[in-house]
């Protein structure tokens, strides 16, 4: 789905309630309203919010509730690496497995391909039960090129947690060298679990197997579950977008594009993979246009892609000239996934800036409508910006042939970026 720019700007500007301008209470639900349309998918109430920053946080979350899950655990990741962190994962899976609680493990076939098999042995002898995501020894090399991109951890379907995290050495710390990854992770509660569950439960009948029982049985939402901790946000509205790897434009194009559309003031993008297609560069330069500022924070000399940087760099030139600020973050990897909104809404979850997350790969997306989680986001945003570079225009200009020949040479292979 696209949108056209000078309707939208109609509708958004002259828009009245009872014969006067909307107010910013009107905007806001006209925001909620766009986003509703153009994905068929409602927003929920009351749901709870955590926001856990690096994996110093993350992962103790994370345990606690593996650690104390009284039922079943569902857990979905593309990246299960090495490191100490993946073998406390696995034993803390292996051990509930034990005491009789239902754990199943979904790992993308790619990405989790250099998981120590001792690990999955283990988990297999307690009773966990694992799958792999399109197993890449197959003869349908169509689907093998379209990965599931999401991070899933649900919790006897009342608390959960998605976000950037992959369970690799990498992501533990506190982002305080460049061996310790920056990332964000959320924990929640409330209706938007279901959403969850069912990006969960596509994947995982993904291979055409049928169902199992209780995996049907709808999520149960108990009217209140405490969350521990600081940086917690209580009747939170949030709406959930499951996105499919098919062929083509995916709904998380579609998000950004409406995100942008709605924008009065300014938009913060936080991204690991920055690889913008024409269609999205024109459109970040349009809405710079019509008075919006817009800032991309992405790594810098820290990166685990330099291929996909590369493959984002040439489009830096239109997007400089365009006004929009482009940050290099160069104390670690950044691997936040975030785009805030006027202060108003957040888009957090697994999708990258990038090609992939918009054509090719599954990927779980979540637009948090609310003031104060922007508020602390953006506070986070701000710290990481003192660690950042700006491009510079006039120096971009001027980069080496060298470069010049780098994005030139990766323009044919963009999608798979």
């Amino acid at each position: 789905m696209t949108f056209e720019n000078d309707s939208y700007e109609k509708s958004d500007s002259s828009t009245a309630v009872t014969g006067e301008l909307m107010t910013d209470s009107d905007r806001q639900s006209h925001k909620r309203a766009v986003l509703e349309h153009a994905l068929g998918v409602p927003f929920t109430n009351n749901n709870t919010l955590r926001i856990l920053r690096n994996g110093c946080q993350i992962f103790p979350a994370m345990l606690e509730a593996v650690r104390q899950a009284n039922e079943r655990i569902e857990f979905l990741t593309f990246v299960y690496w090495t490191g100490d962190i993946a073998v406390e994962f696995a034993e803390a899976l292996a051990e509930k497995a034990r005491e009789g609680l239902c754990v199943r493990v979904l790992l993308d076939s790619y990405g989790a391909a250099t998981m120590n098999d001792d690990l999955l042995d283990a988990m297999r002898e307690a009773g966990v039960i694992i799958r792999w995501f399109r197993p890449m020894a197959t003869w349908k090399v169509w689907r093998s090129d379209h990965r599931t991109h999401r991070k899933i951890l649900l919790v006897d379907q009342c608390i959960g947690f998605t976000g950037g995290v992959g369970i690799a050495s990498q992501w533990e710390g506190d982002a305080e060298n460049p061996e310790q990854w920056r990332d964000t992770h959320f924990q929640l509660t409330g209706p938007c679990l279901e959403g969850m569950h069912a990006a969960f439960l596509g994947n995982w009948v993904d291979e055409g197997r049928l169902v199992e029982p209780d995996l049907m049985s709808p999520v149960s939402l108990p009217e209140h579950v405490r969350l521990p901790g600081s940086d917690i946000f209580e009747n939170v509205t949030i709406q959930v977008l499951k996105s499919s790897s098919a062929l083509g434009w995916s709904d998380v194009a579609t998000l950004i594009q409406a995100l942008l559309f709605s924008a009065r003031r300014e938009v913060r993008i936080a991204t690991a993979y920055f690889v913008p297609d024409p269609v999205l560069i024109d459109l970040l330069a349009a809405t710079v246009a019509r008075g919006v500022s817009i800032t991309v924070m992405l790594p810098g000399r820290h990166t685990d892609q330099r291929v996909s940087q590369l493959g984002g760099e040439d489009g830096f030139r239109r997007l400089l000239d365009a006004g929009v600020t482009l940050l290099l973050y160069q104390k670690t990897m950044l691997h936040t996934k975030l785009i805030i909104v006027d202060g108003e809404l957040v888009c957090i979850g697994s999708a990258n800036f990038n090609q992939r997350s918009m054509q090719k790969d599954e990927e779980i997306s979540m637009v948090v409508d609310s003031v104060a989680v922007a508020e602390r986001l953006n506070a986070d945003f701000d710290a990481d910006s003192e660690h950042c570079e700006p491009i510079d225009f006039t120096r971009w200009t001027q980069r080496s042939l060298w470069q010049r020949a780098g994005e030139v040479a990766m323009k044919p292979f963009k999608q798979q970026l």
